[in-house]
């Protein structure tokens, strides 16, 4: 019986060349999230060319591209489109030097730093092909490109704006992303594998004075400071030594002068967890500690805690990963691989929910095989290896884009091609 996935991807060669001009098009034109519109529009050209059935604008840049092809299940795959406010150092060609304005008058540079240039074209090299081949499978193939992911609210402003309604319900949705792996590596997971991220800014209101008269003041200062050493306990001591979870306060912000004690204090801090009880449990620890060292100091206001942004946890659905992984070992062999859980996040898990339906999320390699292996030998990976937000992050060219296109395809069709005549 003719394999579906090899006869699909028989067509790569005639495409290659082409995907790589449009990978380093889009690497040079970076766009922020909710500003995507020239890669929204790059992305909805090229599902026209193919045949599909193209709406766009959905949640304010996102694009969803239909491809019906008889009977059988609907597969969904999600690719996110924005860069980041980052300062590209790769010294390729093809950098960005893309700036944008700023609230305060400058300009901000642009960078793709995550490796959302290569997750765009690798879903568009899959379109394309299983366009070109639509004898080897059947069903309906649905291609989603979404904005903002890095700020945590493209999946919610796409569902917001009738994304369940706009697009077919899928029997499954299935998404990819580039890490600083060796480029060529596919790797699954089932169950846990991104972990929730929650961003708080506290606020801690004191009672200002001069440095020379702490008895009139409620200091911030301090109170910002036995909030910080105290939010540290928060894994050490309540949590159990096999459940995972980050607290990292990244900035306090209090005074302006050496001699005046402050009259408030502001903390920004990040939460990494795994699952929904252990994230309730940290977030609870967090405005327990804030309220009470603010309390034990008397402050004249209670302190003021608000999200800033929230990712859910990602947790592959166990049925599509096996069937993900089982047909990624038969299509990339040694080169498919079960990875470990990651402390990145995302917001693709949102837009499975929405339409009740599975999901299962993996990884492709981006770095230079020999590179990677050099830096594994030394034992210095963490160190040689730029990690995505990197300003020196930059996938290889190839074998990335080869391997992303043929994951997306053999992923899908391991559902669509089963239908195949």
């Amino acid at each position: 019986m003719t394999d579906p996935a090899r006869t699909v991807l028989a067509g790569l060669d005639d495409i290659r060349s082409d995907l790589e001009d449009l990978y380093r098009d889009l690497h040079r034109h970076p766009e922020l999230g909710l500003r995507e519109h020239r890669t929204a529009k790059t992305a909805a050209d090229a599902l026209r060319e193919s045949g599909y059935d193209v709406t766009e604008g959905v949640g304010g840049t996102g694009v969803i591209g239909v491809l019906a092809n008889g009977d059988g299940p609907v597969v969904m795959v999600r690719a996110d489109m924005d860069a980041l406010p980052v300062r590209e150092r790769t010294g390729l060609p093809y950098a960005s030097t893309a700036t944008v304005p700023d609230d305060d008058g400058g300009e901000r540079p642009v960078m793709h730093a995550c490796g959302h240039d290569v997750h765009v074209t690798c879903l568009i090299g899959g379109a394309r092909l299983m366009a070109r081949h639509r004898d080897a499978w059947r069903g309906t193939f649905v291609a989603l490109f979404q904005p903002s992911e890095e700020n945590g609210d493209g999946a919610a402003a796409m569902i917001g704006d009738g994304l369940t309604e706009k697009s077919p319900r899928p029997d499954v949705v299935l998404a990819q992303h580039v890490l600083p792996y060796p480029a060529g590596y596919v790797g699954t997971r089932p169950g846990s594998f991104l972990s929730a991220a929650d961003s708080l800014r506290v606020t801690v209101h004191g009672r200002g004075a001069h440095g020379s008269a702490p008895q009139a003041s409620v200091d911030p200062v301090v109170i910002a400071a036995m909030i910080v050493v105290r939010l540290q306990t928060i894994v050490s001591r309540e949590l159990a030594a096999t459940t995972p979870a980050v607290v990292t306060v990244g900035s306090v912000h209090a005074g302006s002068s050496p001699n005046v004690i402050p009259d408030r204090a502001v903390i920004e801090l990040n939460v990494r967890t795994y699952d929904d009880v252990t994230r309730a449990r940290v977030l609870d620890a967090i405005e327990r500690i804030v309220k009470a060292e603010c309390e034990a100091s008397r402050t004249p206001e209670a302190p003021e805690i608000e999200r800033l942004s929230s990712f859910p946890p990602t947790v592959n659905d166990e049925e599509p990963t096996r069937r993900v992984a089982d047909a990624f070992a038969a299509y990339f062999g040694d080169d498919a691989h079960t990875v470990e859980r990651q402390t990145a996040s995302e917001d693709m898990s949102e837009i499975p929910r929405a339409f009740g339906v599975p999901f299962t999320y993996w990884m492709i390699g981006g770095t230079d095989p020999e590179r990677y292996a050099e830096a594994a030998e030394k034992g210095t990976v963490a160190q040689d290896i730029p990690v995505n937000h990197s300003a020196t992050f930059a996938p290889v060219v190839q074998p990335t884009l080869d391997t992303g296109v043929s994951a997306v395809t053999v992923a899908a069709l391991a559902w669509l091609g089963d239908r195949a005549a």
